[in-house]
């Protein structure tokens, strides 16, 4: 078990508000848009989920660590958050299952955090004044020198960061003797889509980010899958274009969560920075083509503008939240291309909204 010793760590926001606290993971400085999600578990999948890359992360659980962190449930092949924001921070863990403790894994992954915040208030605030940029630190306690620092820190809005969390290289997922055969542009995605995928008998290969349409239908795929990810959809002209491209071909196409909205830039709907976003697992959606209700994981700052779509001759919704009335999913008239905003392969979650893929598959073969 790692050492550790619960040195004065200190929080500050971007509109001043400053919350003092104890040192968790690496010892040092960190910032980044912060925000929370209302899981009650699954904690080390939201780590290294690259939708995350570049935020700090409030956990409203109280208990965080308490059953350690294993290999086998990491959504990429690192941590994702800039930080952590904790109530309470448990070295000790009881499962047996897990490889190692949360201290010792966010001091192998360098990331600083902060625990023993009240975080019902800090939450109450986020909520209240909206999502803004922070910076963490337990290394320096002074509020003017952070308070400098963070100034410096800019907007997640214009931020373009798919291409910083894309694989290198092309790479395939699943059996090559599989039935389907599917192109995955890569902006950030969680591996249990993947698994998803291998689960309905689909062989994937995966792209970079910032792969032409030209060089993934050379491989023969039988559908696109455009991927989540982080930043600001609509400083992608490059994924705009690609999508763009594949609906012109007229090939099958499915998106999930920043696939989504690069979906509604394609056709002309804008897209908008909300107040706090969708980040939990418990969201109620509504799919009014069915006519059902499935409860939802979703880790979203951004959103599809209502106006737009309202308006438009080639985009038609087909969910909505039921919380605020957001748009949750939507396809293309005339075309085998369509997306939702929240994560049908959850992990964590419920696994409601896993039919989608199935759709996908029907899809393609129909």
């Amino acid at each position: 078990m790692t050492s550790y010793s619960k040195l004065p760590a200190i929080l500050v926001l971007e509109d001043g508000t400053v919350f003092h606290g104890k040192a968790a993971g690496k010892i040092g400085t960190t910032t980044g848009e912060i925000c929370f999600n209302t899981g009650t578990t699954g904690y080390q999948e939201i780590f290294t989920d690259p939708s995350y890359y570049g935020q700090i992360m409030v956990t409203t659980n109280s208990h965080i660590g308490n059953y350690g962190i294993d290999e086998d449930d990491a959504e990429s092949n690192k941590n994702q958050i800039a930080g952590l924001v904790c109530k309470n921070y448990n070295i000790n863990y009881s499962r047996k299952m897990a490889d190692e403790s949360i201290q010792s894994y966010f001091e192998a992954q360098n990331l600083v955090g902060i625990s023993d915040i009240d975080t019902r208030s800090l939450v109450r605030h986020i909520r209240d004044k909206g999502a803004m940029n922070a910076i963490i630190s337990s290394e320096n306690l002074d509020e003017a020198s952070l308070k400098a620092t963070l100034a410096e820190v800019p907007s997640m809005a214009g931020l373009e960061l798919s291409s910083l969390v894309t694989t290198k290289e092309p790479y395939f997922y699943g059996d090559d003797t599989a039935s389907t055969r599917i192109a995955v542009l890569d902006l950030g995605i969680k591996k249990n889509i993947l698994r998803n995928f291998d689960a309905r008998q689909v062989y994937a290969k995966v792209f970079p980010a910032k792969t032409s349409f030209e060089e993934m239908e050379a491989w023969g795929a039988d559908g696109y899958f455009i991927s989540n990810g982080p930043g600001d959809p609509s400083a992608m002209q490059y994924a705009i274009t690609t999508v763009q491209e594949i609906l012109a071909a007229d090939k099958p196409m499915f998106g999930i969560c920043l696939g989504h909205q690069i979906l509604a830039l394609a056709n002309g709907i804008r897209t908008e920075k909300m107040f706090n976003g969708h980040r939990g697992i418990n969201h109620p959606v509504k799919n009014i083509i069915a006519d059902k209700c499935e409860i939802t994981s979703q880790n979203h700052g951004f959103g599809v503008v209502r106006e737009d779509i309202e308006n438009s001759d080639i985009v038609e919704v087909t969910h909505i939240n039921l919380n605020d009335n957001s748009i949750e999913g939507i396809r293309v008239k005339g075309k085998k291309a369509f997306s939702v905003q929240y994560h049908p392969e959850s992990s964590p979650g419920p696994h409601d909204s896993r039919y989608l893929f199935d759709d996908f598959i029907s899809m393609i073969k129909g």
